[in-house]
C-alpha cells in the first residue's frame, strides 16, 4: 500500500490537470496487454495498423511485467493543461542517474530488457543516448496512436474533473475520493491506495496533492518512487463513450430543433453563399433568408465573411457536426 499524509495547506493545494504525455505512456500498457480493458479495444485495433516502423520493442520494454512505469517519463505536468511537447521536454532534461534509476526500478526485481540495457551503463553518454531515443519515440508514438483523438480524450478528462470538483466542494475530501476508485480510501487525513507493489509513505509537507484524470489508467497509479511530490492519475469517467461511433445526425431531430426553414437553409451552406443567391435556391425573400442566417450565425452554426459588396455564408465546424456533414 502507498499512503500520502495531506495536512490542511496540502489540501488547500489539491489540483487537477490535464497530461498529454502521462496517456502516452500509459496508453503503452493496452499496447502490450489487449486483455486489460476491453474498453480500450476498438482504440487498440485502430492504432495498430498506424505505428508503421516505430521500434515496438523498445516501447514495449517501458512497460514492466508488473505493468509499472518509469516515473521520469511521467512528470509531474506544471500546469493544467501542458502540451505535449513542453511535457516532453521535461522528461529530455532528465539527469542520466535518474533515468537509471527509475528503469531499474520499474523492472525490479526482473532484470532490465534488451533494449534497455543502456541503463546499466556507467557511461553517462549511453544514458542521455537512450533516454533521448525513447523521448524521439515516444513523440512518433504520440502523433500516431494519442494525438488524433486527444481533443475527444480531453472533453472526456475535462468533465470528469468538473464532476470531481463538485464532489470536493458539496462534501470535502471525503467525497471527492469515495468513488473515484475502490482502491482509494480517504481516513484521518491520509489518502491510502491498495494493491500497489510499492510500499510506502509520503508525507506532503506543504507541496500539495496533484490529480491527474487518464482514459489509459486501469487504477489509480501515484509515482513508483517515494521521493516524488505526490501525484495520482486515476481512471476518469466516461471513457466507455470515447471509442464508440459517432452518432447518426437525424435529419427529423434537426428540424424539431431548428425549425423546417433553418434546417434547410443550414442544409445549403456547403459552400459560400451570398444572402440573393440563397433566396433564389429556396424560393423566399432575401429578408426571410436573412433573418434565419443572424440566428445561425449568432449561435454559431454558420460562418460570414465579406466578398467585395456581398457578405458569403457558410455552415461552422459546428453546423458540420450538427448536420453529420463531414469535410472530404
Amino acid at each position: 500500500m502507498i499512503s500520502f499524509e495531506l495536512g490542511v495547506e496540502d489540501l488547500a493545494d489539491t489540483r487537477f490537470a490535464v497530461s498529454p504525455l502521462h496517456e502516452t505512456v500509459l496508453s503503452l500498457r493496452v499496447l502490450r496487454e489487449p486483455g486489460l480493458s476491453a474498453l480500450h479495444l476498438p482504440w487498440r485495433r485502430s492504432v495498430l495498423g498506424g505505428l508503421g516502423a516505430l521500434d515496438t520493442g523498445l516501447l514495449m520494454s517501458l512497460v514492466a511485467t508488473r505493468r509499472t512505469l518509469p516515473d521520469f517519463l511521467t512528470p509531474r505536468p506544471a500546469s493544467f493543461a501542458p502540451a505535449f511537447e513542453e511535457e516532453l521536454a521535461v522528461a529530455r532534461r532528465t539527469s542520466p542517474d535518474l533515468v537509471r534509476r527509475d528503469l531499474l526500478a520499474t523492472h525490479a526485481p526482473d532484470p532490465l530488457p534488451e533494449a534497455l540495457r543502456d541503463a546499466t551503463a556507467t557511461d553517462d553518454a549511453a544514458v542521455v543516448g537512450l533516454r533521448d531515443e525513447i523521448c524521439a519515440l515516444l513523440r512518433r508514438y504520440w502523433e500516431a496512436a494519442v494525438e488524433p483523438m486527444w481533443p475527444q480524450m480531453r472533453l472526456v478528462l475535462e468533465a470528469d474533473m468538473t464532476y470531481r470538483a463538485r464532489q470536493l466542494a458539496v462534501g470535502g475530501a471525503r467525497q471527492l475520493f469515495a468513488d473515484m476508485h475502490p482502491n482509494l480510501r480517504w481516513e484521518h487525513g491520509v489518502l491510502h491506495i491498495a494493491d500497489m507493489i510499492s510500499r510506502h509513505h509520503v508525507a506532503a509537507s506543504g507541496r500539495g496533492l496533484l490529480l491527474v484524470p487518464s482514459v489509459f489508467a486501469h487504477k489509480p497509479a501515484p509515482p513508483l518512487s517515494p521521493d516524488e511530490p505526490p501525484m495520482l492519475a486515476y481512471p476518469c469517467r466516461g471513457v466507455a463513450t470515447l471509442w464508440g461511433p459517432a452518432p447518426v445526425a437525424d435529419a427529423a431531430a434537426l428540424v424539431s430543433l431548428l425549425g423546417a426553414p433553418r434546417a434547410r437553409l443550414l442544409g445549403l451552406l456547403d459552400e459560400p453563399l451570398p444572402t440573393v443567391e440563397i433566396a433564389r435556391r429556396l424560393r423566399v425573400t432575401p429578408s426571410a433568408v436573412s433573418q434565419h442566417l443572424r440566428v445561425l450565425y449568432a449561435t454559431g452554426l454558420a460562418t460570414r465573411a465579406r466578398a467585395g459588396r456581398q457578405v458569403l455564408y457558410r455552415r461552422s465546424a459546428l453546423g458540420d457536426e450538427l448536420t453529420g456533414y463531414r469535410q472530404p
